[in-house]
């Protein structure tokens, strides 16, 4: 017995291995609990990323009969502002404290703007839907308030979390700690997504308002049990008197670097290639095949799980010292393929196909997301990796807030001509709204694939520093 003991422990230790990935992310100072209790921002981001893009913006363009250009652009206002992100970044690595906390301040204010937002957000809706004595805007005004303090919150937030969470990491698990940390965001979104699903099935308003204030309780919880007792105090690091040093040089030096603004080009037209749809699938399913509110929130829990298919396939690819150029663009290809079964659905009255598309678009934006991400980190050099990811983002996030606002003013505009009779009797339907918005992402993701041409690593060549990627290198 004692002989079988002995033999097992070496296949024990590697069965951890094997089918933990993660769990080679603690430390002697980070222990594996500590490490998930502080990954519950994440899920908290996630829950937020579900409700706001997923459950909401169904529910007010068609259960509440709002117009998908005001929706799109009350989500794509927060998006548009997460370029700030390297800003707060920034601030908090200099933050000046007597408390000598650095990282702790900016996560509990952006914990509270996202309480705050989702807290209020049902009294916005129903000033948007009800009659009352102020002025017309007053809905309108009131609910892009709450999506905008939401969405601030979240970057806020998850800025100063992820920024913590590479404190107290080692140089060794660094990598490996963001890993996990964006593995925890894509589960809060499928979490939620079920969760939410489960909860909406016998749809009321009630229920609605029930639900948005429980994630904004949930959102408190998580994130006050994630910062507490992580952060050491370090005077030392935000003494007064300690100097700022400013960025505008090092920007300079990064956006004159060879091919730079190429990748940010095709970085940005596959964002948007991506992300036009983020607020019509729901309602498109809604509209054009008649899913129920259950139905089209398990969309997203479909493209989450493409997402974390994707995250398991680049590992494999980059693993090898493939270009993470190819992997993008395989990523693209995806995408264009997943677009075209959404558009076939409708003709042929198939949800399973629409439901195909919404996975294969999951899929296909996780390799086009991690192979660009890979890609700056390489391009940049340690010298100017974290200039470059910040860059990363704030094109990113630009570039998603402009298409999430595009989508849904095209497909309004669209439709009304269609309702007109403009475009003749054939697309006188639902879908033509929606169908004019996916051919132009379709379009726009073969204008990202010519650009992303010269950035393809030629025969030879390696990958910066010779260095093989794994799942756990990927930052979020």
């Amino acid at each position: 017995m004692m002989r079988l003991a002995g033999l097992s422990k070496p296949r024990l230790g590697g069965l951890s291995q094997r089918w933990l990935p993660f769990a080679d992310a603690a430390s002697a100072d980070l222990s594996l609990g500590r490490l998930l209790r502080l990954s519950l921002f994440q899920l908290s981001t996630g829950m937020a990323i579900v409700l706001l893009t997923g459950t909401l913006n169904r529910v007010m363009v068609v259960e509440l009969g709002q117009a998908a250009s005001w929706v799109s652009l009350m989500l794509a206002i927060p998006l548009l502002l997460a370029p700030a992100r390297a800003l707060i970044g920034y601030r908090s690595d200099h933050h000046r404290s007597f408390l000598g906390w650095r990282r702790i301040p900016y996560l509990w204010s952006g914990t509270m703007m996202q309480f705050g937002g989702l807290a209020f957000m049902p009294f916005a809706l129903i000033l948007m839907t009800e009659p009352h004595s102020g002025p017309a805007l007053l809905g309108p005004v009131a609910a892009m308030g709450a999506f905008l303090l939401t969405g601030l919150g979240m970057h806020v937030a998850q800025t100063a979390g992820l920024a913590l969470a590479t404190d107290l990491a080692t140089e060794q698990t660094r990598s490996r700690v963001v890993a996990l940390l964006y593995f925890m965001l894509l589960i809060g979104m499928i979490g939620s997504a079920l969760i939410f699903a489960a909860l909406l099935a016998d749809f009321g308003y009630v229920r609605l308002i029930q639900v948005i204030q429980s994630a904004a309780v949930v959102t408190l919880v998580f994130n006050v049990a994630a910062m507490l007792k992580q952060e050491v105090r370090r005077p030392d690091l935000t003494d007064h008197s300690l100097a700022r040093p400013s960025f505008g040089n090092a920007w300079q030096d990064f956006i004159t670097l060879p091919l730079a603004r190429r990748l940010l080009w095709a970085l940005g037209l596959g964002t948007m290639g991506f992300t036009m749809q983020d607020i019509l699938l729901e309602p498109y399913g809604a509209e054009v095949l008649g899913l129920s509110v259950a139905g089209t929130t398990l969309l997203t829990a479909l493209f989450a799980g493409g997402m974390v298919l994707a995250l398991l396939l680049s590992a494999r690819r980059l693993g090898k010292d493939a270009d993470p150029i190819r992997t993008a663009a395989a990523g693209i290809l995806i995408g264009i393929a997943a677009f075209a079964a959404v558009i076939f659905s409708a003709p042929l009255q198939a949800p399973v196909l629409f439901q195909l598309g919404a996975l294969l678009i999951g899929l296909g934006n996780g390799l086009f997301a991690v192979g660009m991400l890979t890609a700056a980190m390489v391009f940049g050099g340690a010298r100017m990796a974290g200039l470059t990811l910040g860059a990363w983002g704030a094109v990113q996030a630009a570039a998603a807030g402009v298409a999430m606002f595009s989508g849904g003013a095209i497909r309004d505009l669209v439709a009304s001509w269609a309702d007109a009779g403009l475009l003749g009797v054939a697309l006188q339907t639902p879908a033509s709204g929606y169908g004019a918005v996916y051919h132009i992402e379709i379009a726009l993701l073969f204008i990202a694939l010519a650009a992303l041409g010269r950035l393809v690593r030629r025969p030879g060549e390696t990958s910066g520093d010779g260095k093989r990627l794994e799942l756990a290198d990927f930052p979020s």
